[in-house]
């Protein structure tokens, strides 16, 4: 490689240091290249990150996980997992999306032998933006519902109620004579959700969808028009959103969390939320909960993180932003657990019930549980309104990144035919995916929802990010990529992430992937029990991501020339045109790699740019010292 630059740099060239500022090309003073387009600003990316990992399963998964599996005490699982698994694993991705400007296919440039598991992340990003905006469209239709002087969930009475619909007025009543057996009864809320938002009665099963529920379609098609317009300019028009989505939340969960605690009985649903059972800890299940809230919350192996990345400037500090992000998706999920748990335990001590008795986990806290809380307080419309517009802009961010990720994805890998119409090519996937979501519009399409949650981003998914890991740390090498990460950012990762990306993060999430398989459950939504075939399905969903790793090895070894063996090697070394994506931070094995290059040192572009050298040129001029080294190394051997 010496040799190679060496034989480069006797090229006859004109020194860039001669050339005055006056000048010097328009594009040279450019950091990101204007046609793929880049972040406005440093706040749009640290938004656009929060809003993505702060989603829905912050206020519906997380206080749940956290008081059926040792309350308090999960803290200390949870918080461990983080800093094996959750910030390392956050923070790779966006290194290699930063250092390389590309998506999430494109980025396999890294490695072209495992460009299948960019193809896997996009299945499993485009199955999940399928059923996630369906989660939206009910969000819609509740926060539509809100707006009247009574809710419609607040009292039986209704076409769709049943004899066996009983509120909480009666039961408050009857508390006061006699205890009031609400076993075989069924509150207004849920009847509300099961019986008129889903109409589920409709539907025998996952086999017979039933018609489609026009209003439910609706709000899908209003989901669907709101993402494609937040991301018709990709990240300059969703960069630009997030300012208000990825904040707004917390002032309403501030509002929730204040009127939550000053309700009474509210310090009764606290407590059990929080009260630590510290002999939990002794339990495998609770360290594997605690790693799989963390997994799914930071949105690690989806590809948005990497994404987003990608629209950087090559020096940006996402150092410093890895730990904003993690670290105040954490807090987040904390407070969300006080907000709702507060109104929880206010709705056991009006209903005469356990804590343990109300509380639910995913839809059924958003649909459910937490409207009928709703029904208990004063302005009761008002404070549904404002539970369901925070879930609304907590799920638009999370889907504004799956987007992101599919279109970034195609259109790096054809840049000159879809990036000039990457507006049209976007209003493709929006249709096609919307389309495809039609069925959960059903009186059945609740069935293929729970379907669709339970595998697309299951076992296939943690393989994905099991086998980045291993791609990065083992056949690329740990040490080329920290390497690269000092080349960006001034400084090498230190002994705490080289650990964790080497043994600790593949360890767990190898670990994540045993017991999930280990303790395999059948999926259920209900009383209903999924047909076998509906199960074959489902596993197939997270068979295929896994299957397009070994078939991409296929195509890139069937690339390549010699034998085998010459082939596997080729296809796992990086492209030539592996790396930073501007010519002017290409330094050491990277310099002049890019198609038309003609300057001999990328830091002479600097030194023309800036008038000296700064401190990334020290760090480019110390990274080529080492480079230099080791190829001495290598050739005394």
């Amino acid at each position: 490689m010496k040799h190679v630059r060496q034989q480069h740099l006797r090229k006859p060239v004109t020194p860039d240091l001669l050339v005055s500022p006056s000048s010097q090309d328009g594009d040279l003073g450019s950091e990101c290249p204007e046609d793929r387009g880049n972040w406005t600003g440093r706040l749009d990316f640290l938004l656009s990150c929060i809003g993505y990992c702060v989603g829905l399963g912050n206020v519906w998964r997380f206080p749940y996980r956290a008081y059926t599996n040792g309350g308090g005490a999960f803290l200390v699982p949870y918080f461990i997992m983080l800093a094996i698994c959750g910030i390392p694993i956050f923070f790779m991705e966006l290194s290699l999306g930063q250092f390389s400007s590309l998506g999430p296919l494109a980025v396999w440039k890294i490695s072209p032998l495992f460009k299948g598991v960019g193809m896997g992340t996009i299945l499993i990003v485009s199955l999940v933006a399928i059923y996630y905006n369906m989660i939206i469209a009910y969000v819609l239709f509740y926060l539509f519902a809100s707006l009247t002087s009574d809710l419609p969930w607040q009292h039986c009475g209704n076409w769709w109620n049943t004899e066996l619909c009983l509120d909480h007025h009666v039961i408050k009543a009857g508390n006061n004579t006699l205890p009031v057996n609400i076993s075989n009864t069924v509150s207004p809320s849920e009847e509300y959700w099961s019986r008129y938002v889903l109409h589920i009665q409709g539907s025998s099963g996952i086999g017979d969808p039933g018609r489609i529920r026009w209003n439910l379609c609706l709000c899908l098609l209003l989901s669907w028009t709101i993402v494609y317009l937040c991301i018709l300019k990709g990240v300059k028009s969703s960069g630009k959103v997030v300012y208000f989505t990825a904040t707004f939340p917390y002032l309403i969960l501030v509002m929730l969390l204040i009127r939550g605690v000053t309700l009474e009985g509210a310090w009764k649903g606290i407590q059990f939320y929080l009260t630590p059972q510290f002999d939990h800890l002794l339990s495998s299940k609770v360290w594997i909960e605690a790693a799989l809230q963390i997994f799914y919350s930071l949105g690690v192996g989806f590809g948005g993180l990497l994404t987003f990345a990608s629209y950087n400037t090559f020096h940006q500090n996402i150092y410093r932003d890895t730990f904003i992000v993690t670290l105040g998706n954490a807090i987040t999920s904390i407070l969300a657990g006080f907000a709702i748990f507060s109104v929880l335990g206010y709705m056991s001590q009006e209903l005469g019930v356990p804590v343990n008795q109300v509380a639910k986990a995913g839809p059924g806290l958003a649909f459910v549980v937490y409207p009928q809380a709703m029904t208990m307080l004063p302005l009761s419309p008002f404070w549904s309104f404002l539970f369901f517009f925070m879930l609304l802009t907590l799920g638009l961010d999370s889907q504004f990144a799956f987007m992101e990720t599919i279109v970034t994805a195609v259109t790096d890998e054809f840049p000159y035919y879809l990036r000039p119409k990457k507006a049209s090519f976007s209003a493709v996937i929006c249709i096609a995916l919307f389309l495809m979501g039609l069925i959960l519009t059903t009186e059945g399409g609740m069935y293929w929802l729970v379907l669709l949650d339970d595998y697309s981003a299951g076992f296939g998914l943690m393989v994905v990010v099991i086998t980045t890991c291993l791609v990065v740390t083992r056949v690329y090498g740990m040490k080329r990529f920290c390497r690269d990460i000092h080349m960006m950012l001034g400084f090498k990762p230190g002994p705490y992430f080289r650990a964790c990306w080497t043994v600790l993060s593949p360890a767990t999430m190898m670990a994540l992937l045993v017991y999930n398989i280990v303790k395999y459950q059948p999926s259920e939504y209900g009383n209903y029990r999924f047909p076998t075939w509906a199960e074959v399905l489902g596993i197939l969903m997270g068979v295929l991501s896994c299957l397009m790793i070994p078939m991409g090895m296929v195509v890139a070894v069937l690339q390549e020339e010699g034998t085998l063996w010459e082939r596997v090697q080729q296809a796992s070394r990086p492209a030539m045109d592996w790396g930073p994506s501007l010519e002017e931070n290409r330094t050491g094995v990277y310099v002049a790699s890019l198609a038309g290059s003609q300057s001999p040192k990328p830091l002479m572009v600097h030194m023309r740019k800036y008038g000296g050298i700064t401190s990334y040129e020290n760090t480019a001029i110390e990274v080529d010292r080492e480079m230099e080294e080791d190829d001495d190394e290598e050739s005394m051997i």
